[in-house]
C-alpha cells in the first residue's frame, strides 16, 4: 500500500497534464505569435474556452501531484510524468480523429515498460519531511540561474523546434522545483496544519515557481512544435526531480547490479521518447 497511492495520484495527474498540454497547444496555436517573453499571452488565452479548460486540467493535474509528493518520494512520483509524452500523443490523436501511426507504438511501449523496469528496480524510497535552509539555498540558486540561462537562449531563437526545446528545458526545470517546495509545503501542512502551510516559505515559493513554470510552458507550446517541447520537459522533469529528491530529501535508489536493469529501462525510455518526437502527432 506504501507505494500504491503515490502511483495512483502520480498516473492521474500525468493524465490531467497530458490532456492540459494538448489543449493548451491548441489554444496557444490561436494567438499572435510573439517574439519575446510577454506575460500579455495569458490575458490572450483567457479568452480562448480551450485554454481554460486546459486549466482545469492543470488543477486537477496539481491536486493529484500534491497528494502523491504527501505520500511518496519525489524520486518515485515525478519520473511517473514521463507518461506525459505518449498520453498527450495518444489524446491528441483522439482530438484530431488521427490513428496513431503503427510505427509509434513500440515507441509508446518503450516509454511505458521501460518506466517500469526503472522503477522497479530503481526502488525509490525516502520519505523526509523537513529540508534545512542551507540545502535549499544552493538547490535554488542553481536551478533558477539554469531557468533563466535556457529562457533568454530560448526567446534569442525564432519559432521552431530550438526554441521550443530550450524552452521546454527551461519549464522542465521550474516544474521540478515546483514539485520539491510542494512536498516541503505539503509535509508542512500534514503536521502543523492550514496555518503553519499558509506562513511557510515553500508555500508562497512553489506558488512563484508554478506560475512562472506555467507562462514558460505556454510560450514553449507557442515557440514551436509538442514533439520539441514535450521530451525536453517530460526527461527534464524526471530527470532534474530524481536529483532533488536525493539531493534534498536524502532519498535512495538501489544500486549494484540493479543498475543494469535501471539503465536498460532508462534507455527504452529514452528511445521511445526520441521516437515519439520523430515521428509525433500534430496537435493543431
Amino acid at each position: 500500500m506504501g507505494i500504491v497511492l503515490p502511483v495512483v495520484f502520480a498516473t492521474f495527474a500525468a493524465f490531467s497534464n497530458a490532456l492540459a498540454t494538448v489543449l493548451q497547444r491548441r489554444a496557444a496555436l490561436t494567438v499572435p505569435q510573439s517574439d519575446s517573453f510577454r506575460p500579455g499571452l495569458i490575458l490572450d488565452l483567457l479568452r480562448r474556452p480551450l485554454w481554460l479548460a486546459g486549466i482545469f486540467a492543470v488543477i486537477a493535474a496539481g491536486v493529484g501531484q500534491a497528494a502523491a509528493l504527501a505520500t511518496g518520494p519525489l524520486s518515485l512520483v515525478q519520473p511517473l510524468f514521463v507518461l506525459e509524452l505518449p498520453l498527450a500523443l495518444l489524446i491528441a490523436t483522439l482530438m484530431t480523429r488521427e490513428r496513431l501511426p503503427k510505427a509509434l507504438w513500440p515507441a509508446v511501449a518503450g516509454v511505458v515498460v521501460g518506466l517500469g523496469i526503472a522503477l522497479v528496480a530503481a526502488s525509490p524510497s525516502g520519505n523526509r519531511t523537513h529540508v534545512e535552509l542551507e540545502r535549499w539555498i544552493p538547490a535554488l540558486a542553481v536551478s533558477c540561474a539554469a531557468v533563466l540561462v535556457l529562457a533568454a537562449a530560448g526567446l534569442r531563437k525564432p519559432p521552431g523546434r530550438a526554441r521550443a526545446g530550450c524552452l521546454g528545458a527551461a519549464t522542465a526545470i521550474c516544474y521540478a522545483l515546483t514539485a520539491a517546495l510542494m512536498k516541503a509545503a505539503m509535509h508542512i501542512l500534514d503536521d502543523g496544519g492550514l496555518g503553519a502551510f499558509l506562513t511557510t516559505w515553500q508555500t508562497y515559493a512553489f506558488c512563484l515557481t508554478g506560475i512562472a513554470a506555467l507562462l514558460l510552458l505556454e510560450h514553449a507550446m507557442q515557440g514551436g512544435p509538442l514533439v520539441a517541447s514535450q521530451p525536453a520537459l517530460t526527461l527534464g522533469d524526471a530527470t532534474v526531480s530524481l536529483m532533488l529528491g536525493v539531493l534534498l530529501y536524502e532519498e535512495h535508489v538501489r544500486g549494484g547490479w540493479w543498475l543494469l536493469p535501471e539503465l536498460l529501462g532508462v534507455g527504452l525510455i529514452v528511445f521511445g521518447v526520441f521516437a515519439l518526437a520523430r515521428g509525433g502527432v500534430s496537435t493543431s
